[in-house]
């Protein structure tokens, strides 16, 4: 009957359970079954069926004929069925004069008052029948109560404690309070009594308590499947084109651990998604283990190993991920409540019901129908009421929108396979997959045609040496001189790129991507940059080369750029130093060409007055302080901790220990600020006013230890 228990309970029950245990907070307890039935208009088998599930939940006990509610139900559940409190309890808020005041202008008498829970219970009994009083209070009151009738039963209005007659009342609020038909609970809050309520609604406790269905559009399955299927392709190709861009230009991680903005932004570009797709992308990719933080955000060896798979498989195991991830990836671009924003891969992003909102969300999904969303939050909100408005309808929204991206929908509804998925079972999703292709058509205008999703080494190769032109059922790629550069620059050949369109090309060689390939690898590595932090120049080459010819120059790393001069890795400094080991005897230039000083100036500081006597002029009671601390170090070094637990000693045995070891060496153990327990050895010199004063030979100092932090004593 814990808070946690109750409410863990009371989240598990839908609109029908939970009116159940309403109505029974509503009637008078102990209520029967019968009384159920007649307040909600439920069956006999459906009311012993929802009866019987609260039992199982601990949430009521009793006979068949006497039901009651668990304690800590009440307290969980203020406003059963939308109703406030009886009039008595709400009436119990208002002060004596108040009380007497609200009887006068309901026309009861003073000689029924009988002290203020006398009053609460007369004013009480006339609000049992408040239609003459709704009436008087004119229709802008009753329209007023009206927009409380159904819950909540509390409104907030400035100075709801104002004193009110019934004839000064001017307002509708004014005329409601001064009627007490509705009570100030306090100075900002009024509520309508149950009574009043129970009359506005005619005695129903609940409008409809029937399953709402689901709305929306039909859909053909076959249909559905292949339009989901299409786009489960199109994530998988996505999926792989973000990796294999980051395997080479990863985008750095940020202090908060998240991706910045400017990156995702880039991530929609190269995948020609809005920034929404490509965040999910992202953080589908990470949640299935195929992407990780180190210095960058890069693909796992993981990956490489994933790419072996068969494409249903692959889409199988992003599926999975997505389901079962607690990240939220349509909070990338939110705020949140420091107003500060959520990046993609953010630790903001994380919400622990993410994975059961996402599954009731697909489950309420039936085949063949592209439910409005709408539709769906109202079906959840009856499966469960608690758990509804804010956050969570706006994630069931990203819910069924990232499903149409990945693949487990197809025209809003959902897919056969993705039932499949949610069951547990194998999905049967291979069948709905384009074959990969191993070949491509090449065309005289530099373009490639692939017909069909290629095989993941000629995707890799073609990405390499091509540019992506278009995308759809065929993509197109466009050669151009950058993109052949960009080949050759990766190590690719001429020969080798020649050897891969000819074997994986249904058409010959068009003989203009031949002429392009030649042109661009006869003017490719003409020029070459290396690395060199220094040179070496002399204007005989001999000597150079003797250097050069030196094996004990190998460490040098130096690399003939002419015949006078050397380049190296090694910095200026280096340089020198080494070779003058070797037995040369180099200098240094300078950027002008002309020899660099190495000799350093020489500094000097600014003279200042002397103060205090030198060093070896100590006084006598300094000498005397360092000589006793020198050796009250090395006392304590030889003597250490003795082994063996911390001492204990009872407070008052210590105190006395204590004081009777004035001037001896006593063992302590004793609690710094931390509450960590450490050893002293101590010479006590008194005890008074809760401390105690000791010289601390292991810290060759006096000190001052709380006698509530020492733990125990023991002789040393």
């Amino acid at each position: 009957s814990s808070q946690g228990a109750v409410s863990r309970a009371l989240d598990r029950l839908d609109r029908a359970a939970l009116a159940v245990l309403e109505a029974l907070l509503v009637l008078p307890a102990p209520a029967s079954p019968a009384a159920l039935r007649g307040r909600l208009g439920l069956s006999r088998p459906q009311t012993v069926a929802l009866v019987e599930r609260l039992r199982e939940y601990g949430l009521v006990w009793g006979t068949d004929k006497a039901l009651r509610v668990a304690p800590g139900v009440r307290q969980a559940l203020p406003f059963p069925a939308g109703l406030g409190p009886v009039a008595k309890e709400a009436l119990a808020a208002l002060p004596a004069e108040r009380l007497a005041l609200l009887a006068l202008d309901l026309g009861l008498t003073a000689t029924s008052f009988a002290g203020p829970g006398g009053l609460a219970e007369l004013i009480a009994e006339r609000l049992a029948a408040p239609e003459d009083l709704i009436d008087a209070a004119g229709p802008e009151a009753r329209a007023a109560l009206d927009q409380l009738a159904w819950g909540p039963p509390t409104g907030r209005i400035d100075n709801a404690r104002r004193p009110v007659a019934l004839e000064t009342a001017q307002s509708p609020i004014e005329k409601l309070l001064a009627r007490g038909l509705l009570v100030a609970t306090d100075d900002r809050t009024v509520t309508l009594p149950r009574e009043v309520g129970l009359y506005l609604r005619r005695d129903v406790l609940f409008r409809d308590l029937a399953m709402p269905g689901l709305h929306g559009t039909d859909r053909a399955l076959p249909v559905t499947d292949q339009i989901a299927a299409g786009q489960a392709f199109t994530a998988l190709r996505l999926t792989e084109e973000l990796l294999e861009h980051w395997g080479l230009e990863p985008p750095p991680v940020l202090r908060s651990g998240g991706l910045a903005v400017r990156d995702l932004k880039a991530a929609a570009v190269v995948l020609d998604v809005p920034e929404t797709d490509a965040a999910l992308i992202i953080e589908v990719a990470y949640a299935a283990g195929l992407l990780a933080r180190e210095a960058e955000w890069m693909p796992t060896r993981s990956y490489d190993l994933w790419l072996l798979r068969d494409a249903a498989e692959r889409w199988t195991d992003l599926a999975n991920a997505w389901l079962d991830t607690d990240r939220v990836p349509g909070l990338a671009g939110e705020r949140d409540d420091r107003d500060k924003a959520i990046n993609a891969l953010a630790e903001e992003s994380t919400r622990s019901n993410a994975p059961t909102v996402r599954r009731e969300a697909l489950q309420a999904l039936t085949p063949g129908l592209a439910a409005t969303v709408e539709s769906v939050r109202d079906q959840l909100a009856w499966r469960h009421p608690r758990r509804t408005g804010g956050l969570h309808d706006r994630m069931v929204g990203w819910a069924l929108r990232e499903a149409a991206v990945l693949g487990l929908t197809g025209y809003g509804a959902l897919a056969s396979y993705a039932r499949e998925l949610l069951d547990g079972v194998e999905v049967n999703l291979a069948k709905l997959l384009p074959e990969p292709v191993d070949h491509v058509l090449l065309q005289a205008d530099l373009t490639a045609v692939a017909p069909g999703p290629l095989v993941p080494e000629l995707g890799r190769e073609l990405a390499l040496t091509a540019d992506v032109e278009s995308k759809g059922g065929a993509t197109v790629y466009r050669f151009t001189p950058e993109s052949v550069r960009r080949a050759l620059d990766a190590g690719r050949t001429v020969a080798e790129l020649k050897d891969l369109l000819t074997r994986h090309s249904a058409t010959p060689v068009p003989q203009p991507l031949t002429y392009l390939i030649d042109d661009v690898s006869r003017r490719h590595g003409q020029l070459r940059v290396g690395t060199a932090l220094s040179y070496l120049r002399c204007d005989d080459p001999a000597t150079l080369e003797e250097i050069f010819a030196d094996r004990r120059a190998a460490a040098l790393r130096l690399h003939r750029l002419a015949p006078t001069v050397l380049a190296s890795r090694l910095s200026r400094q280096e340089l020198l130093e080494s070779l003058r080991a070797l037995g040369f005897a180099p200098v240094a230039e300078s950027q002008e060409g002309g020899v660099v000083i190495t000799r350093k100036d020489v500094h000097r500081a600014e003279s200042t007055a002397r103060s205090g006597p030198p060093e070896h002029m100590l006084s006598p009671d300094t000498a005397l302080a360092a000589v006793r601390a020198l050796r009250a170090g090395e006392e304590a070094a030889q003597i250490g901790a003795p082994e063996g637990d911390l001492p204990r000693t009872p407070a008052m045995a210590m105190i006395e220990e204590l004081r009777a070891a004035i001037g001896q060496r006593l063992w302590i153990g004793y609690l710094d600020q931390q509450g960590q327990a450490t050893s002293r050895i101590i010479e006590p010199v008194r005890v008074d006013g809760g401390y105690l004063t000791a010289y601390d030979q292991t810290r060759a100092s006096i000190q001052r230890f709380a006698l509530h932090r020492i733990t125990g004593v023991r002789n040393a």
